[in-house]
């Protein structure tokens, strides 16, 4: 019987894993995500004079900068603490949504 539970627990965790995948890798869902950094960087990434803007900035930078923040090797007044809020797969979607604008 031990050998059920342990097995019925690792399919769940693998389903809640590839769900967690798919949800951050859903065009709909990055856009979701991304919406939120709309009230500093501008809606699509296109940011008021005086803040950063992110579109057409590639992938790999944005990811980097945004793990650069929740790890700390950054400082920042707020960035750290939002970056924190995403997974590595969450802010990789956002990033891939902001590169892919022009």
């Amino acid at each position: 019987m031990h050998r059920v539970h342990q097995s019925l627990a690792a399919l769940l965790l693998l389903t809640a894993s590839a769900w967690a995948s798919a949800q951050a890798t859903d065009p709909l869902q990055a856009r979701s995500l991304a919406a939120s950094c709309a009230s500093c960087h501008g809606t699509d990434g296109r940011a008021q004079a005086g803040m950063v803007s992110l579109a057409g900035i590639p992938q790999d930078v944005l990811v980097k900068k945004m793990l650069d923040y929740k790890t700390g090797r950054i400082p920042a007044t707020i960035m750290h603490q939002l970056a924190k809020g995403y997974s590595d797969e969450q802010i990789a979607a956002i990033a891939a949504y902001f590169a892919a604008k022009k």
